[in-house]
């Protein structure tokens, strides 16, 4: 049986519209819903205790700078497989996936190491040494759920380019939910477990990473078996190796540069303090959450961008992408609206009430939320062009971009404000607006100056 697509939207307002609707808000409920295991663990260790809270926010801060560049391929899959549904090209989906699965495997063998290792790590680069010891303790464990984790990812682009989102969505709620419970029982010893903290949080996380690769996998096999994921997977495939590793590879480090901005925020907050880098914590975490929703709608553009890229159909692509952006922008605005206006609120439900470093948390968290409505409004804008740009298979250039606009402007920024000019926290917050609104700017005009114009121009521009 041969996987077919609807056919495409009509090139309406309201038909994209629609159609980004259909696709994007299953992919938003469950990034919303993955998301929400990092912010299970959170919540919980903030009720446990601050120094848990700080050590969770650097260990997990560390291990997904390592997961997001290692998820290039997998964010590579997404459009191979869009544009080879496009275009008709059966053989093409199942060969894409399967390379994304094995550079998935060996990254995780190469990268282990360093999460094993992270106490020696989190030392040199100046964290608390039991704040440090904590987050390591964390990622000895934690870490090994990287595996389960990128092979979830692939299998997740490989079902959201056939658009079989619904299935991402239930899986995701699924596996917060048993985060949820998992953490419950271990962090603070509910049901006559032993109380665990960190390693409970750590455990939880592998456990809930196992579980969701496994169904997502069990799906993948039983629903579309015609595509034969597993057999003969031994087999190399050179050609498609080499195809997913030219295009992964830059996306990976695109990746790498945007979390390596937050990674050293984490480091630049930590130095200030264990109180600084817990409210840090919140604050990115709530932030985080509104990026869930800009992300699903950037797979959603990467999705139908791929489609229309297969098709050759530029004037679809483009009316598309304006709509996608106008629907990003939307949710900015009622993001910088929860955050200018309730910020004490959201704060709270990550602090027990008597805990004795709340009005410091609350004082500090407050001011960092103000930054991040600003903050979410620019990621939203460049997670959305990276969107587009991977759908017309564009990431060399973005890479670029990115590195130079994260790495060149946003980290020096967040700590010349930081900590040149004395703005503590706030002004480390700003430098990651400073360096997201700069990759934002440019991601768009590269979009719409170069990329968009490749659409129809040359027949082999997809194979190149």
């Amino acid at each position: 049986m041969t996987q077919r697509l609807p056919p495409p939207a009509p090139n309406t307002i309201l038909g994209h519209s629609r159609a980004i609707a259909v696709l994007g808000l299953p992919l938003i409920g469950g990034h919303v819903a993955q998301f929400a295991i990092g912010l299970t663990d959170t919540v919980m260790l903030g009720w446990y205790g601050v120094e848990a809270l700080a050590a969770v926010t650097l260990g997990s801060t560390y291990f997904f700078t390592i997961f997001l560049l290692g998820s290039g391929f997998a964010f590579a899959v997404m459009p191979m497989v869009a544009a080879a549904a496009g275009a008709g090209e059966e053989r093409q989906i199942r060969r894409c996936t399967r390379m994304g699965l094995w550079l998935s495997l060996a990254y995780g063998v190469l990268v282990m190491p360093l999460l094993w290792w992270s106490e020696a790590i989190l030392l040199m680069l100046g964290q608390e040494p039991d704040v440090a010891h904590a987050a390591a303790e964390y990622l000895r464990i934690a870490g090994w759920a990287l595996f389960p984790a990128l092979l979830y990812m692939v299998l997740k682009s490989y079902l959201a380019a056939l658009e079989r989102t619904q299935i991402v969505l239930w899986v995701s709620v699924l596996a917060a939910g048993v985060n949820a419970l998992v953490n419950y029982v271990l962090i603070f010893g509910n049901w006559g477990a032993p109380e665990l903290g960190v390693t409970g949080a750590a455990l939880a996380s592998l456990a809930t990473n196992i579980f969701a690769c496994l169904v997502v996998l069990g799906y993948a096999l039983k629903v579309l078996p015609e595509h034969e994921l597993l057999k003969n997977f031994h087999r190399p495939d050179w050609e498609m190796l080499g195809r997913v590793l030219r295009m992964g590879g830059p996306i990976g480090l695109t990746n790498l540069s945007e979390t390596s901005l937050f990674a050293a925020s984490a480091m630049m907050m930590g130095w200030i303090g264990t109180v600084a880098l817990a409210a840090h914590g919140i604050a990115l975490s709530l932030g985080g959450l509104a990026f869930m929703m800009h992300l699903g709608l950037s797979n959603a553009a990467t999705i139908r961008a791929g489609n229309a890229f297969g098709r050759r159909d530029r004037d679809h692509m483009a009316r598309g992408a304006l709509v996608v952006m106008a629907m990003s922008l939307g949710l900015s605005v009622l993001g910088m609206v929860l955050f200018l206006t309730m910020p004490e609120a959201l704060i709270s439900l990550f602090l027990a009430p008597d805990d004795p470093q709340r009005v410091e948390i609350l004082l500090i968290g407050t001011a960092l939320l103000a930054a991040a409505a600003l903050f979410q409004l620019m990621d939203g804008m460049q997670v959305v062009a990276l969107g587009l740009l991977r759908g017309v298979q564009d990431t060399g250039v973005p890479m670029v971009i990115a590195a130079l606009s994260y790495w060149a402007v946003g980290i020096p920024a967040s700590y010349l404000l930081g900590f040149t000019f004395g703005f503590g926290g706030l002004g480390v917050w700003f430098g990651l607006v400073i360096g997201l609104s700069v990759a934002g700017l440019f991601l768009m005009i590269r979009f719409w100056r170069r990329s968009i114009k490749l659409v129809g121009t040359s027949k082999t521009a997809a194979a190149r």
